[in-house]
């Protein structure tokens, strides 16, 4: 009788701390050791600094802790923005909000890698010292990201009490990921073209080996195209135009033929308000046509705020 006793005790005792440890919450240096893996990843293949995603997974995810951490893996506070895949509900700025839901953490992390690379109005932070985790935190509000005024010193305290910064080093020390890097691009002088001989006081630059010049108000698409000896029809052809239009300063206006698909490591780009398919063949020296197909839209459409836009 005592045996069993002790045996009945022993299975409650068992059943009791379980429990507790199933309901126990994590701690934030728990958390950070948990996943600083997934954010070297991150940074390797993205370019943002590791401390920053891992500031940011802390803080938005309540160190995993989040309802939308723990039931929808969601631990970047994504909502869902034009999102088709698997949705969670959850009450934030309103009630019901939709959210991102994933299969598992890394494929949180890898969203949120992408969330902030392919969208335009996070371009300016990828143009940041790599190890500028400051202008990053100050950068992500000033563009949005969250709406706490006090986001960016959240973010570079969460950082500096737990020196994230070691990751970035230990990032940088690890030969990135050749293939989905997507690294700021400059846009170069081209000397070398046969183009640059028809007019030597202008800079002739390259965008996916196209080259192209800066328009001002005083220029004209015929005139232009005398400079460089190309009949005006052609050159107005090149840039997905029909007739002549006033150049507005800073236009860019490509000299050849746009490509059929971006250059490699440019494969997509998510859209924000106001953006159009030309403006989109303009920046990524696409030909209109095939950026249409690429992406399965009828001629003349315009793309929703949010929409994933294929670019090769």
């Amino acid at each position: 009788m005592n045996i069993l006793l002790k045996y009945t005790f022993a299975l409650i005792f068992l059943f009791f701390t379980g429990s507790m440890a199933i309901g126990q919450k994590m701690s934030r240096p728990e958390y950070i050791e948990k996943y600083k893996g997934l954010a070297v990843k991150q940074m390797q293949v993205s370019g943002i600094p590791a401390s920053i995603i891992l500031a940011q997974a802390c803080l938005e995810s309540g160190d995993g802790n989040s309802r939308l951490a723990t039931e929808g893996r969601n631990h970047f506070g994504i909502k869902c923005h034009n999102w088709e895949g698997p949705k969670i509900y959850h009450d934030d700025d309103a009630s019901g909000e939709c959210f991102r839901k994933y299969g598992d953490a890394e494929e949180s992390f890898k969203d949120h890698s992408d969330f902030l690379r392919f969208r335009d109005r996070y371009r300016f932070l990828f143009e940041l010292n790599i190890n500028d985790y400051k202008g990053w935190a100050h950068g992500l509000k000033k563009a949005g990201y969250a709406t706490n005024p006090n986001y960016p010193q959240m973010l570079i305290k969460i950082i500096e009490e737990y020196n994230l910064s070691q990751y970035d080093n230990l990032a940088l020390n690890i030969p990135p990921s050749p293939i989905e890097i997507e690294a700021p691009k400059e846009a170069n002088p081209i000397v070398s073209s046969e183009l640059y001989k028809f007019t030597l006081d202008r800079e002739l630059l390259e965008k996916n080996g196209v080259a192209y010049i800066v328009g001002s108000k005083n220029d004209t698409y015929s005139s232009l195209a005398r400079d460089y000896k190309l009949f005006t029809r052609e050159l107005l052809r090149f840039n997905d135009l029909k007739n002549e239009q006033p150049i507005e300063e800073g236009t860019i206006i490509y000299v050849e033929k746009k490509k059929k698909k971006a250059e490699p490591l440019l494969e997509k780009h998510i859209t924000d308000a106001g953006d159009t398919m030309y403006e989109l063949s303009q920046r990524y020296a696409i030909q209109l046509k095939y950026l249409y197909k690429m992406n399965n839209m009828k001629s003349g459409s315009e793309p929703e705020a949010g929409q994933i836009i294929i670019l090769r």
